[in-house]
């Protein structure tokens, strides 16, 4: 089950296993925190004082809903690993794609939740009404590409469960790159403020989802991802959620 990406944790020295795993985990977060930062700096650069007070408004917001299902994301990880452990291929490979399938569904929820609920969420976060509008609108934008954000998450928690920290670094590293590419273009370019910043970041989310997913289903092991076997397995699930 092994490949050059995997990890052993088991054998070889420790601490030197946990600073190849645990360095580009560190910084594949901060990355992803960098994400609303870059839009934010974009905007206040070149749009103006409005444009960046809409943007940061919904910071928190955003923290809070795309947490929440995150964090689901670590549960993933453990069970996978878990079950890659323990050699049972049959197990690995369901919640493998329980995880994934949780992934895409989280993130039509969350996009649902964001686009009906994202005014009223920022009513009462007490958001000025000056900026409320342009807030609502990144919001909404922000939102629709949640499950890009998702899926790329659950994604790279199956390969971190296998040691493999690496790849899911480089992904989101093309991908933060591009954001911040599309960011200059959108605003510069094309004039479209928080709408184009916004649309920056689910489209940069979108390319290192699919990278994700394009890479799982090349695996060569029980991680391997077979689009036709996606599917809710409720026993892992409620593992996950535990």
């Amino acid at each position: 089950m092994e490949n050059r990406h995997s990890l052993d944790m088991v054998h070889g020295p420790l601490l030197k296993n946990l600073f190849i795993f645990a360095v580009p985990l560190m910084f594949t977060n901060f990355l992803q925190m960098l994400f609303n930062a870059a839009d934010t700096i974009v905007v206040g650069k070149f749009v103006g004082e409005t444009a960046l007070a809409a943007v940061g408004a919904t910071g928190s917001i955003v923290f809070l809903l795309t947490s929440v299902f995150n964090g689901l994301s670590v549960g993933a990880n453990v069970i996978v690993a878990k079950l890659l452990g323990g050699q049972d291929e049959k197990k690995t490979s369901l919640a493998v794609h329980t995880s994934i399938f949780i992934g895409l569904v989280g993130g039509i929820v969350l996009a649902i939740l964001g686009i009906f609920f994202s005014r009223t969420l920022l009513t009462l976060m007490s958001t000025p009404e000056d900026i409320i509008d342009l807030s609502n609108l990144y919001m909404q934008i922000y939102f629709i590409g949640a499950v890009f954000l998702l899926v790329y998450n659950f994604g790279s928690a199956v390969l971190r469960s296998k040691g493999d920290t690496q790849r899911p670094l480089v992904y989101l590293t093309i991908s933060g790159l591009l954001n911040v590419g599309l960011n200059l273009f959108f605003v510069i370019v094309l004039h479209m403020s928080v709408a184009g910043v916004a649309l920056a970041t689910i489209i940069s989310e979108g390319v290192s989802a699919a990278l994700v997913v394009g890479t799982l289903m090349r695996e060569k092991d029980a991680t391997r991802l077979e689009l036709k076997q996606l599917k809710l397995n409720r026993h892992i699930m409620l593992e996950i959620l535990k």
